[in-house]
């Protein structure tokens, strides 16, 4: 782990912006990672922020929608609730409304979890997967490209909830993990794997999120509580794409919307 992390931020004005902001994000990164190794893994999370980012890359025609190397690409999930796909609560399912039913990837590329198995199945094939599309490499920590992440008001990310096994799960890909909270179980990739990624970056809008926003970055370290504090890529940065209303709380960035954010591990 680094002895420093460094938080990369862009502020967008808007969450309309911030949706375009983060489909541009995705392409530019998939060009940069096909041109380094001819493939672009990319892990995406779900929710609404997300939704919108993935329809604004469906949508944008040759601006983005037309760069994106589809081809090149393939798609994987960082959690999901245990759930069929085609359930209201499938991160699989809003994905395949908001993008996949728009754009021209194969099912070969396109790598769900399972949420309909029972949780453990879940996690083990899909760790199974992960391994062997990986290749050679696959006894060892996989290294995604791009790995999109949100978090919650209680500071989760993933499906690392404060204070739940998965937390501490460092020998695994991928764990089942149950939200006394939510009376649900879910899986997830786990922080080894998170951290391991070329990219890692959060997606996050709202003044809802101000508050746990800057908790999670500029305050003391209770990872425990605060799982989003346990995301520390191995090349030392990350990268917040936020609105304006979730930066309140943080340094306000420069005239172009970009500040920095140093913290020590």
């Amino acid at each position: 782990m680094p002895q420093n992390l460094k938080i990369v931020y862009y502020v967008e004005p808007n969450a309309a912006a911030l949706a375009r902001r983060a489909a541009e994000f995705f392409v530019v990164e998939a060009e940069r990672a096909v041109a380094a190794r001819g493939v672009a893994r990319i892990a995406i999370s779900g929710g609404s922020t997300p939704k919108a980012a993935f329809r604004a890359l469906a949508e944008q025609g040759e601006e983005w929608r037309e760069r994106m190397p589809w081809q090149k690409l393939d798609l994987w999930w960082v959690d999901e609730r245990c759930v069929p796909p085609n359930d209201a609560d499938s991160n699989y399912r809003m994905t395949r409304e908001a993008l996949l039913d728009h754009v021209p990837l194969k099912p070969e590329q396109i790598h769900r979890m399972e949420g309909e198995l029972e949780p453990d199945d879940a996690a083990a094939r899909y760790e199974a997967e992960l391994r062997k599309s990986f290749g050679p490499n696959g006894a060892g920590i996989p290294r995604f490209d791009v790995v999109q992440l949100g978090m919650g008001p209680d500071g989760h990310t993933a499906s690392l909830f404060p204070h739940t096994e998965a937390l501490r799960v460092t020998d695994r890909l991928v764990a089942a993990n149950y939200v006394e909270a939510q009376d649900m179980w879910r899986v997830t990739l786990t922080r080894p794997v998170i951290n391991a990624a070329r990219q890692v970056f959060f997606l996050i809008e709202g003044a809802g999120k101000a508050m746990i926003l800057n908790e999670v970055w500029e305050g003391p370290r209770d990872e425990e509580r605060l799982p989003s504090q346990f995301i520390v890529p191995v090349d030392g940065i990350l990268t917040l794409l936020l609105d304006q209303a979730a930066a309140t709380l943080l340094p306000a960035p420069d005239a172009q919307g970009y500040g920095v954010l140093e913290r020590t591990e």
